[in-house]
């Protein structure tokens, strides 16, 4: 996507991904200095902060909670829904107040919202106390441009999706679950979608370093991973390796890492040969997200989705008859342009048909650039809350239908931390993505613990961990 007045990035041929080691400049500039570190939207998001931490901690930066006591504020931003770009404009609205009482402060935007040129430009022109805008294709540049930072608004936003780069320093989040970033971009350009004009083309990483990233994490102890994309089983399309994810899938699953998930998954791209690797390896969870998006032949034809009702309910059935005990979520929008009520329903009737596990529902956020956003709407928005009222109600139904199964049963559950429910609970997963409060303490956190469910809830369920007694 053409950035006019950004810096553009090399031109590169579609066929060709450069794949370099990332330099990780270090410095001691800002020692005893902290950063305030903000992320919004989507798993890959989330993997991003984690980098940009790895980047400031080179510089010498330690992390706060505290806005006020930050030296440097750093936004990762999302672009996929529109309240998205109201809640980070909102908070910008708070670090200017901010500034103005620390005239040093280095304020920073990054992420998704930056790779359109509507927010890039805004940014110019209405936000000159924001320091440095980055974008999605150049994270690794953010080091240099800290230090080189000074009074002046400074934007490098490349409009052409960049190399990719191995060996970045992660800070992560946690000690016993890990992201892997396994691919950058997608090349599916659903019409509604803005991923692929913000995160650019499909460029897989080489299953090799993939690999060794895994290994790594096994010999610090970790539990588990998630293999990360925006559409993983269309890993190794753009590599002339012959390599693809259920290749990746089985050799991850061989290095012996106790749990392994997969985000997100595009219905188009799931074979046979993955819902055979999926059954055949313990440590692959079963669990799977398959996002459905409409239940309407025709509004996924309007939406480029490559399937049709009839196609995503072989697929799923196929699922549930092929790995034992699989749970099965979903993505689904509603009011998408002139969807009819005819169309609603068939989005009810598939529901009804997979009674998922749980879904994420949204009402149709049109994203400048996208082609859908050209489209006419004639849906009143106060229908369009109604159906998503109506879905939402349905989809709470069988969550808890399905919540009720696991009642009396004892599962392996992930401890991840601290409940909300009371200082004396800890929270984790199940091997199917279940929510579970339990009784325990904090020895058991980043443990895989036996807990007898007590008690079932539409999004959680309770239980106490079992003891085991040595006869």
């Amino acid at each position: 996507m053409h950035l006019p007045n950004l810096k553009e990035a090399k031109i590169r041929s579609n066929k060709e991904v450069k794949y370099l080691e990332a330099s990780n400049i270090k410095s001691d500039k800002f020692k005893n200095k902290r950063y305030f570190l903000k992320t919004y939207g989507c798993q890959m998001n989330v993997h991003d902060s984690e980098e940009i931490k790895g980047i400031l901690g080179n510089l010498g930066f330690s992390e706060t909670n505290t806005l006020e006591e930050s030296d440097i504020v750093v936004l990762n931003t999302c672009a996929i829904r529109e309240n998205a770009h109201d809640k980070v404009f909102g908070f910008l609205g708070r670090v200017k107040h901010l500034k103005r009482e620390k005239k040093d402060l280095i304020v920073c935007v990054g992420g998704c919202m930056t790779q359109q040129e509507s927010v890039a430009t805004l940014l110019k022109e209405k936000y000159p106390f924001v320091n440095i805008v980055f974008g999605t294709h150049n994270i690794n540049d953010l080091g240099k441009l800290i230090l080189d930072a000074n009074n002046k608004q400074e934007i490098e936003v490349y409009s052409i999706e960049g190399n990719v780069y191995e060996g970045m320093d992660y800070v992560r989040d946690s000690k016993y679950s890990a992201w892997v970033n396994i691919m950058y971009g997608c090349d599916k350009f659903c019409t509604y979608c803005i991923v692929p004009y913000t995160r650019g083309k499909q460029r897989s990483r080489k299953i090799e370093e993939i690999i060794r990233e895994v290994k790594e994490l096994k010999k610090q102890g970790y539990q588990e991973i998630t293999l990360l994309g925006q559409n993983v089983n269309a890993y190794g399309k753009d590599l002339k390796e012959g390599y693809d994810f259920a290749t990746l899938l089985t050799k991850t699953a061989e290095i012996g890492i106790p749990r392994i998930r997969f985000v997100t998954s595009h219905p188009w791209d799931f074979t046979d040969e993955m819902i055979d690797i999926i059954a055949k390896y313990d440590n692959v969870m079963p669990y799977i997200h398959l996002p459905l998006q409409s239940g309407s032949t025709n509004i996924l034809r309007l939406m480029g989705r490559r399937y049709t009702k009839e196609e995503y309910l072989t697929l799923y059935n196929k699922i549930k008859e092929r790995v034992p005990n699989v749970s099965i979520t979903t993505d689904i929008i509603v009011g998408f342009p002139n969807e009819s009520e005819e169309d609603f329903n068939e989005t009810l009737e598939v529901v009804n048909n997979c009674k998922f596990d749980g879904a994420f529902t949204f009402i149709y956020s049109p994203r400048e650039g996208t082609p859908a956003s050209k489209i006419k709407d004639s849906v009143d928005i106060k229908i369009k809350e109604k159906r998503l009222q109506i879905l939402n109600e349905k989809i709470n139904e069988y969550s808890l239908m399905h919540n009720k199964e696991y009642l009396d049963k004892i599962e392996k559950v992930l401890i991840i931390g601290h409940s909300e429910k009371g200082l004396n609970k800890m929270c984790g997963y199940t091997e199917t993505m279940k929510l579970v409060n339990v009784d325990g303490a904090i020895d058991d956190i980043g443990k895989i613990i036996d807990v007898k469910i007590t008690a079932t809830k539409s999004f959680s369920l309770d239980g106490e961990k079992v003891i085991k007694v040595n006869n």
